[in-house]
């Protein structure tokens, strides 16, 4: 019958057993995992809740230092996925902790990263020279190989969501990193630099990119959430999503990353999405609100700051039970780039 495996007979398995130290392998032996009808996937849905989190991230502030760590993060590993810093096959996500005074030390490397801020104002991350001071909401890209370090001027912890394309980068076999010698980078732009070039539907005349992520490197959440209470007034809810919005690169239209995907979307009080699925895993986190997502045959309770993962193809629906504000991300650009995304709308 089609899509079973080939008996094994005497004369396979020594067949086999002969041809492994020429390093080579039967593919009927493997096929039926390696191409399936539809994705097969070891992530696996999971929430993690900020407040039974923050007690181990203050432990780990008391435990070791920035300097020490040079970033400390506490890693969230997707259960199926455990060992290999993975949140999903392509993406590494952890919560960092920058206390007060401290610095985490510049450096960069070929990943590109997000930041999410959750917790605290006032603590700067500085990238090619431009410092922007971050608060709860903000999104904030470090491009891949830029120099990057943070600090906490203030006098209360920061803690944020880093999310990064280290396992795509990985598998590629594409990792890079440098050090600076000193300690923090030296400033040569003032903050706000890059918002006011390139973040006011204005661009420098003549300016080219030279990488195809977006120039604009804070997305401040005041202007996000005024774009979403603008466009809720219109009601034109889609029933997959409610209202969801993109974050671009204001120069050419595409996703902000070229690795990760970014969203914002806004669902009222009461209102069930249609299911829906998709190819991308994605990162959930809620900013405001409150609500459940169904995934799969599992149900999961969220309100501000809790984090969950929704996997490759797996069905899902989300219910508000008060207008709630999610961010998400994914290596949907990725996929869309090799023609390889694909979203399931049930009827809609």
């Amino acid at each position: 019958m089609e899509g079973t495996i080939p008996a094994r007979t005497p004369e396979r398995e020594a067949f086999y057993a002969e041809i492994s130290p020429a390093n080579l392998a039967p593919l009927w032996e493997v096929l039926h995992g390696l191409v399936t009808p539809e994705p097969v996937t070891p992530v696996q849905p999971v929430l993690w809740h900020y407040d039974a989190l923050r007690p181990y991230i203050e432990r780990a502030g008391r435990l070791i230092t920035a300097a020490e760590a040079e970033r400390r993060v506490l890693v969230l590993e997707n259960p199926g996925l455990r060992g290999q810093s993975c949140i999903t096959h392509s993406l590494y996500a952890g919560l960092q902790l920058i206390l007060p005074g401290e610095v985490a030390r510049a450096h960069r490397h070929a990943a590109s990263a997000l930041r999410f801020i959750l917790e605290g104002s006032g603590a700067y991350t500085a990238v090619d020279g431009e410092r922007t001071y971050m608060k709860p909401g903000d999104f904030v890209i470090t491009p891949s190989w830029t120099f990057h370090d943070h600090g906490n001027p203030t006098d209360t912890p920061m803690v944020w969501l880093d999310g990064l394309d280290v396992p795509l980068v990985n598998l590629l076999d594409t990792s890079f990193l440098e050090r600076t010698a000193s300690e923090t980078q030296e400033e040569t732009r003032q903050p706000g630099d890059s918002m006011a070039r390139f973040g006011a539907g204005l661009m420098p005349v003549d300016w080219k990119p030279k990488t195809r992520t977006s120039p604009v490197f804070t997305y401040p959440y005041e202007h996000t959430r005024a774009a979403l209470d603008t466009m809720k007034r219109q009601q034109e809810w889609d029933p997959c999503h409610g209202l969801k919005l993109k974050f671009i690169n204001p120069a050419t239209g595409a996703h902000a990353m070229p690795t990760i995907g970014t969203f914002m979307q806004l669902l009222p009080a009461g209102f069930a999405t249609a299911p829906y699925r998709s190819t991308d895993s994605t990162v959930y986190v809620c900013v405001e609100g409150g609500g459940t997502t169904q995934i799969g045959d599992q149900s999961f309770s969220w309100g501000p700051r809790d984090i969950f993962v929704i996997p490759s193809w797996y069905r899902h629906y989300h219910r508000a039970n008060t207008e709630s504000i999610l961010f998400s991300f994914s290596d949907r650009p990725v996929q869309e780039q090799l023609d390889l995304w694909r979203e399931d709308r049930g009827n809609h």
